[in-house]
């Protein structure tokens, strides 16, 4: 494994660690129901995947129209 992958892993991992620490905080901590957290994730998920399907559409127009003025040029 190159040195490169290998940092790349440790933050990965770091990072997944630092989340679960910010969760069991916020659970432990401030008292926030474990309801409540999922329904955030479940709302993050659903926001996050609205904004790759925007994107998808917005490439897909973009494609389509540069496609469609460069043969109506020709």
């Amino acid at each position: 494994m190159s040195r490169a992958n290998r940092r790349y892993l440790r933050t990965t991992i770091l990072g997944v660690i630092a989340m679960g620490a910010l969760l069991w905080a916020a659970m432990d901590l401030f008292e926030i129901p474990d309801e409540t957290l999922l329904e955030f994730f479940i709302a993050s998920l659903i926001v996050a995947l609205g904004v790759i399907v925007l994107a998808a559409a917005a490439a897909g127009i973009w494609v389509l129209l540069r496609r469609l003025f460069r043969r109506g040029g020709k």
